[in-house]
C-alpha cells in the first residue's frame, strides 16, 4: 500500500515565507524555519521550499536556508529556486536538503534533468511545472493533453510564472519523466492561492501521462480538496500553503480527513 503525502509548501522571498493569489498579491506568512518546525511537529510528511524570485533575479540558491532547516527539522525537504547546474544542486544537498526542484533552468536546458538524475539519482530530482489554461489553437496540442475539454490546453510558464514558454504541460511532464525526474510538482496557476480547489483535470492528465509520482499544487482551500486531488486527480501527494500558513487547518486535521475518506497516510 502506497501512502499518500501531505506536503506544506513554503514560498520564500528574501528570507520570508510569502503567499499570493495567481502568483501575485504577495503577503508575508512568517519565518521559514519556524513554520517548518511547526509542520514537522504536526506530522507533515515532507516540506518544499521554493525561492520564488531566485530564477527571476538570478540570485544564488538558498543554501543557508537549507542548512538552518536541516539543523531544526527531521522530515525530508526539497529546495527549489535558482538551481541551474549539478554544482548548485550539490551545494543544497550538502547543506541538508533531500531533494532539489528545478523549473526554469530545466526548460531552458532539458539535459539538466538527465545530469541531476545521473549524479544524484531520480529520487533527488523534482521537476516543477507551473501550468495555466489556454485555448488550444493547435489540434495536436489538444490531443497531447488527453483532456475532455478539447478547446483548452495548459501552457507552461517560467520565472515565477512571469514568462510563458512554447511547451505544453502534459507533454513536458512526460519528457521530464523520461529524462530521469523522480517526481513532478504540478502547480495550477489558475487555481494558485484561490482556495477553489486543485485543477483536477490538469492533475489527472499529468498523472495518467507519467509513471512517477505527481504532487498536486495550487488551490487547496478546504480539506475535501486534498481528498479530491488524490481520489479524482490521481495525485500521489498534495501540496498546501495558505490553509496551513494562516491557521485555517493543521496538517493533523488534513490527515484525519484523508483517513476518513479511505486515503492511506502516515500516522504519527
Amino acid at each position: 500500500m502506497v501512502l499518500k503525502r501531505v506536503i506544506p509548501c513554503l514560498d520564500v522571498d528574501r528570507g520570508r515565507v510569502v503567499k499570493g493569489t495567481n502568483f501575485v498579491g504577495i503577503r508575508d506568512a512568517g519565518d521559514p524555519v519556524e513554520l517548518a518546525e511547526r509542520y514537522d511537529a504536526e506530522g507533515a510528511d515532507e516540506l518544499v521550499f521554493l525561492d520564488i524570485t531566485a530564477s527571476h533575479e538570478e540570485r544564488e540558491t538558498i543554501v543557508e536556508l537549507a542548512r538552518r532547516t536541516a539543523d531544526n527539522v527531521f522530515i525530508p525537504f526539497t529546495i527549489g529556486g535558482g538551481i541551474r547546474s549539478v554544482s548548485d544542486a550539490q551545494a543544497v544537498l550538502d547543506a541538508g536538503a533531500d531533494k532539489v526542484s528545478v523549473n526554469s533552468a530545466a526548460l531552458a536546458r532539458p539535459e539538466l534533468i538527465n545530469e541531476l538524475s545521473d549524479v544524484f539519482g531520480a529520487q533527488c530530482v523534482v521537476v516543477a511545472i507551473d501550468a495555466k489554461r489556454r485555448p488550444a489553437t493547435d489540434p495536436a496540442a489538444a490531443d497531447a493533453k488527453r483532456s475532455t475539454s478539447p478547446a483548452m490546453t495548459w501552457g507552461v510558464y517560467v520565472n515565477g510564472g512571469r514568462v510563458p514558454v512554447d511547451r505544453e504541460a502534459v507533454e513536458w511532464a512526460r519528457e521530464a519523466a523520461e529524462r530521469g525526474a523522480g517526481e513532478i510538482l504540478l502547480t495550477s496557476m489558475d487555481r494558485d492561492g484561490t482556495t477553489d480547489g486543485y485543477d483536477l483535470e490538469l492533475t489527472r492528465a499529468v498523472a495518467d501521462a507519467v509513471g512517477i509520482p505527481v504532487i498536486a499544487s495550487g488551490g487547496a482551500g478546504e480539506l475535501d480538496h486534498l481528498t479530491e486531488a488524490i481520489s479524482e486527480g490521481g495525485a500521489d501527494a498534495v501540496l498546501c500553503a495558505s490553509i496551513f500558513h494562516y491557521g485555517a487547518h493543521t496538517v493533523g486535521e488534513a490527515k484525519q480527513r484523508l483517513r476518513e475518506a479511505g486515503v492511506p497516510v502516515r500516522t504519527g
